[in-house]
């Protein structure tokens, strides 16, 4: 899994257009205010490995396929249609042979859930995408992945209930105040993507399997002739793909230069939320310690994950990845709940919470939170389809 690639000669050609950019880009945001990020609320024992609701369920062996990968499914379609029932939960699926399985078909699902405002045509929407994926690998046998991906999947599912009743808020208010359509359309969907681990070995057709066939199909699938984006593709404003998180003392650089005003931000929430003494983990250093990045210190290579497939469209990417990787847990048994570090997980919960409010403007919107939420370690073919089951 994730192995480095080479970004085409190209790129180097766009460094001084884009340095400009990002500076610009960077200044766009509305900025959320200390009491905003005050009122941003912790997972706590939600994120409990033994009974958390939100986590526990998926740290289970969850191979494509499988019982496991069903359970796991089933827990993130009940989730919003319990909890969250104006998200639009929208399934696609495929099938591919592995080399692990021969001639079987193996079945691959991808679980999309999305928020637009309430007035605005599908393909005038542009999208903040949060994506991780949710399979585990095939060997070891009775592999876990916590930090690959069961964490981040239950990072972005407390994500959007963060932000749900401020969404509404929002398109409320500016439905009562007339401005509903008088803006460029903000919604947000959240992406469970499934077949990024290889079967054997990481290869361009022994990986990616969920993220291949969703880039294609909204690659291919046009909307009206009149609507603001041409494909689902070209509607993600920004594709946010979360990976290997949860290990203690995170070293997550910026990978992309023509993102990193958007990585900037992030890191800023970060750096504010610490001052604010509103984050728990203590690490050497900040999660995030690349603002300063020059142009020039842009590197050509990149790691191979599930953005890729989307990367090569055109679609803008911020990676969440550490680098160096997690070694001690990586693609090892002792990845598991046990070695989660519960802290940094609530912490990465919370800075991607409230980069997502910054994007969408939610600050004043958001309810209060009661006091501060603090909670001890307990445990250091291709078709699309868009439902509101709560059955697989």
């Amino acid at each position: 899994m994730k192995t480095t690639m080479p970004l085409p000669a190209t790129w180097f050609l766009l460094m001084a257009y884009l340095l400009s950019y990002v500076e610009s880009a960077a200044s766009s945001f509305a900025t959320l205010t200390d009491d905003h990020l005050r009122n941003i609320p912790s997972p706590g024992d939600d994120f409990d490995i033994h009974d958390g609701k939100l986590l526990a369920p998926i740290l289970i062996p969850r191979v494509p396929g499988t019982e496991g990968s069903l359970k796991v499914q089933q827990h993130f379609v009940d989730f919003f249609a319990h909890e969250l029932p104006d998200w639009d939960a929208i399934s696609q699926n495929s099938t591919s042979k592995t080399p692990a399985t021969g001639d079987r078909d193996v079945p691959f699902v991808n679980w999309i859930f999305r928020r637009d405002p309430p007035w605005a045509r599908e393909g005038d929407v542009g999208r903040l995408t949060l994506v991780a994926h949710f399979d585990s690998l095939m060997k070891p046998e009775g592999f876990i992945g916590a930090i690959d991906s069961a964490a981040p999947c239950a990072m972005l599912m407390h994500v959007a209930r963060s932000i749900d009743k401020a969404l509404s808020a929002k398109w409320k208010a500016m439905e009562d105040s007339g401005d509903d359509g008088l803006e460029e359309a903000k919604g947000i969907q959240i992406i469970f993507m499934d077949g990024e681990e290889a079967f054997e070995r990481w290869t361009d057709t022994d990986s990616l399997y969920g993220a291949r066939s969703l880039a294609e199909e909204w690659d291919t699938h046009a909307y009206g002739s009149m609507s603001t984006y041409k494909t689902p593709l070209q509607s993600i404003s920004l594709f946010v793909l979360l990976d290997l998180l949860g290990a203690a003392d995170p070293t997550v650089p910026s990978y992309f230069l023509p993102t990193h005003w958007a990585y900037r931000n992030m890191a800023s929430l970060e750096k504010r939320m610490r001052d604010l003494d509103i984050l728990e983990s203590k690490p050497k250093e900040a999660f995030m310690p690349d603002s300063a990045k020059t142009a020039d210190r842009f590197g050509r290579g990149y790691i191979g994950d599930d953005h890729v497939p989307f990367m090569q469209r055109g679609v803008e990417i911020l990676h969440l990845i550490p680098s160096p990787f997690p070694v001690d847990l990586w693609h090892k048994m002792e990845d598991d709940g046990e070695h989660l570090d519960l802290p940094t997980c609530r912490d990465w919960s919370k800075i991607v919470t409230a980069f997502t409010m910054e994007w969408l403007e939610l600050g004043q919107y958001m309810p209060e939170v009661k006091g501060a939420v603090r909670q001890d370690v307990k445990g250091s073919g291709t078709g699309i389809h868009k439902n509101k089951r709560t059955e697989l």
